[in-house]
């Protein structure tokens, strides 16, 4: 692979010559900033001899730029009195230009070989491959590399085509965090990255998938473990990746129980698959909550796989270098630049106690500072740093209308993932029609493709047909502004999903727990209980592939029963009996038999939902439905989950404990079939530890359940006989820079070279 080196910044050209040229000579160079040693970027000191390494990254100015800043560095390198001194450079070069550049450098160049253009560097890379591997950002533009990254991406990121993805690249600034990461996700198959909000997370685990994906990996970007567990795959190279996976969840006892424990298994499947890899993103606290509530993310396993990425993970260079590549890549006006080298208080912005990544991206977009005038760019940068709940709050109630934020009230509760449009059209309608009629506003026919528009690139990101804020912290935001009892009735009663209407209701559960508003809101409900008595729960993508398209019908039933519960409404009961006796679509056995299980454990605590004289029939139908639920089969997996609860709770109706144990015995007595059809060896062997507590639990004799185990073990025997070995990941090492000192002077001489 040949480079240009158009995608590294001049600091980044910089680390890169220092490592490729120290390792070409077998030396080591130290890294000093500009200005006191005279542009040195590189220096090699022994008792005999100096050597003296410059870098200059010109492939955009071109030759005679290059030749001019030359002529004016000669003084500096006669006064550094180097034995040898060595110039890389990004610009081309013939034979006559490296003739003119030695005259121009004088006798401190020993060689013309010691003056290294682009055509030297990539020869030497092809011999010192280990240092392509290490500067993460040369490696991924390469174009196979990057075409790799862009197909994968397409469904999976914000950044979706090559021009955002080499912008995205180009303004990481590689740290030690990427390779202790790597680490430990080599190790256990499984990093949940942690940390606060705006740390850089996500970008963590973008930055890890995209090398992967250049590695030769299938990337999988889920939304769900149901997801996951559709595609995995022993035989492939796979990298799954959940972005804020806890986010999406309710932190309850309840709905996390609902949750904890599909996540274990995922997670333990891939342990022990030879070629998966997991990365999870999540806020440290709620990852804490969750372990307070969770005995299974409390587990030691799920602990050695997390790493924590927060602002102590960030050295001063590594700081300095972040807000240096976001004002080179973010389009900040020269004019703001300017005003911001020449302030002098770059090193307040980098030794700010709120320093932020998020803060530092926001504070270098040439859109969001476009109001700021050049000399107020400093001042403003601090303020934000001081303030930054208040970058949000302005922008949001003094810079767009009333349709702009309703329809980010909207996408508030339309999930984590974002929203098709369609789908937010239909919600934004209700709800903009909702407001506008209470509050006496003014409506258009094009609000919604207005509004759109509007908030495209400042608030919100489009990737195809999906929307999705442009950034968590807008989500952070408005998660304060919505703490409003009118306004979370109004998106009540404008729910046009299921898992919105969800949504709006475990928000109001938290922010008004006690609060007489949680009933008023309840109630405006009433008018959704159609949309959950009939909407689908899944849908037929691509012509061959089911996915998940709202909340399952066992959670639509729990839902109503609450609403009920808060307002004592017949409408909601009502609706809940009648989708127990036909759900849309019908109950379905991975998401609904052990959720339904708990829910009747929830009706004979009488605490819960509360006394209803139908109450005992209700419960009797969810009851039948457990048991259709069972005599239709499932894996030993899955009867494990629900032999679990069983397990753990008294009073379990003898029909359901009878159609449990003939379910058991079922799937042990077919097992030779079920082998057949399965290729993953990590599947079985879970399916084989789920069989040995089954069938001690439900009596099935001993010779039955060892034949079956036996068969299992042999079908692994079979499929590991074929498998390849376990893949490798790609590894990372971290540049010197981050090690050493990094003074003002040493600050000072990497942004003086941004002014114009």
């Amino acid at each position: 692979m040949t480079y240009d080196f158009r995608t590294l910044l001049p600091a980044d050209f910089e680390d890169f010559s220092r490592d490729l040229i120290g390792k070409s000579l077998g030396i080591r160079f130290e890294a000093f900033a500009k200005g006191p040693d005279g542009g040195v970027d590189g220096r090699h000191a022994t008792s005999e001899a100096k050597t003296i390494l410059q870098a200059k990254h010109y492939i955009n100015s071109g030759y005679s730029a290059l030749k001019s800043k030359m002529k004016k560095e000669r003084a500096s390198i006669d006064a550094l009195e180097p034995d040898r001194y060595i110039l890389a450079t990004s610009c081309p070069l013939t034979p006559n230009r490296k003739d003119e550049l030695a005259e121009i450098i004088g006798p401190r160049l020993l060689s013309l070989s010691d003056i290294v253009g682009p055509d030297e560097l990539n020869a030497s890379l092809k011999d010192h491959g280990e240092v392509e591997r290490a500067h993460l950002k040369l490696w991924l533009s390469s174009s196979h590399v990057l075409d790799s990254v862009v197909n994968a991406s397409s469904h999976a990121f914000s950044a979706t085509t090559e021009v955002e993805i080499e912008a995205k690249v180009r303004v990481y600034a590689q740290n030690p965090s990427l390779a202790d990461a790597q680490s430990t996700l080599e190790k256990n198959h499984v990093l949940i990255v942690s940390g606060p909000p705006g740390v850089g997370k996500t970008t963590l685990a973008e930055m890890l998938a995209y090398a992967h994906i250049g590695d030769g990996w299938e990337f999988i970007a889920i939304r769900s473990l149901e997801d996951g567990f559709a595609r995995i795959k022993d035989s492939q190279k796979q990298i799954f990746f959940f972005d804020d996976f806890l986010g999406t969840i309710a932190l309850d006892r309840q709905s996390l129980a609902a949750n904890d424990s599909a996540l274990a298994k995922f997670m333990n499947r891939v342990r022990k698959s030879p070629n998966a890899r997991f990365v999870l993103t999540t806020r440290a606290y709620i990852l804490n909550e969750a372990r307070s509530i969770s005995d299974r993310l409390a587990d030691d396993r799920v602990e050695i796989s997390t790493y924590v990425l927060d602002l102590e993970s960030y050295t001063r260079a590594i700081r300095a270098r972040i807000l240096y590549n976001h004002l080179l890549v973010g389009n900040t006006p020269q004019t703001h630049i300017n005003a911001l080298v020449d302030s002098g208080q770059i090193p307040q912005i980098v030794d700010h106690k709120n320093y932020n990544p998020r803060i530092v991206e926001w504070m270098t977009d040439a859109i969001q500072i476009g109001s700021f005038e050049g000399a107020d760019y400093p001042k403003a940068f601090l303020h934000a740093l001081a303030n930054p709940q208040k970058i949000w709050e302005v922008a949001f109630k003094s810079h767009i209308n009333d349709a702009c934020r309703h329809l980010l009230i909207v996408l508030f509760f339309s999930g984590s993932f974002g929203e098709e449009i369609a789908e937010l059209r239909k919600t934004f309608d209700a709800l903009h029609g909702t407001l506008c009629s209470k509050l006496g506003l003014p409506r258009g026919l094009q609000d919604f493709e207005d509004s759109l528009r509007t908030l495209e690139g400042s608030f919100v990101d489009i990737q195809d047909t999906t929307v999705n804020f442009i950034n968590p912290s807008v989500r952070d935001f408005l998660a304060n502004f919505l703490i409003d009892a009118g306004l979370l009735a109004a998106a009540a009663s404008s729910s046009q999903s299921v898992s919105f209407a969800s949504a709006v209701w475990e928000f109001t559960k938290k922010k008004f727990l006690l609060s007489p508003a949680k009933e008023i809101i309840a109630r405006e409900f009433h008018g959704v209980t159609e949309v959950l008595k009939s909407r689908p729960y899944q849908r037929l993508v691509d012509g061959n592939r089911i996915v998940f398209a709202d909340s399952s019908n066992s959670a639509r039933v729990e839902l109503l029963l609450e609403w009920w519960s808060e307002t004592s409404n017949e409408t909601f009961f009502k609706a809940a009996a009648d989708l127990v006796r036909d759900p849309p679509q019908g109950f379905d056995a991975w998401r609904d038999t052990n959720a339904l299980l708990e829910l009747v454990v929830k009706i004979d605590d009488g605490d819960y939902f509360g006394a209803h004289s139908d109450m005992p029939e209700l419960k009797a139908q969810i009851e039948g439905a457990i048991v259709t639920l069972l005599e239709q089969g499932m894996w030993a997996e899955d009867l494990k989950t629900v032999s679990d609860t069983v397990e753990e709770t008294q009073g379990v109706s003898l029909e359901i404990q009878s159609a449990l144990k003939a379910a058991i015995v079922t799937e042990i007595d077919n097992v030779d079939n079920y082998c057949r059809d399965q290729d993953s060896s990590s599947h079985l062997s879970d399916q084989a530890e789920a069989m040995k507590v089954l069938g001690q639990r439900a009596g099935i004799p001993d010779w039955s359940l060892s034949s079956a185990l036996d068969m299992i073990q042999e079908r692994i025997a079979e499929i590991e006989e074929h498998e390849t070995t376990s893949s490798t990941s790609p590894s990372f090492s971290s540049s010197s820079l981050y090690n050493e000192e990094f003074s003002d002077e040493a600050m000072d001489a990497l942004f003086s070279g941004l002014k114009q």
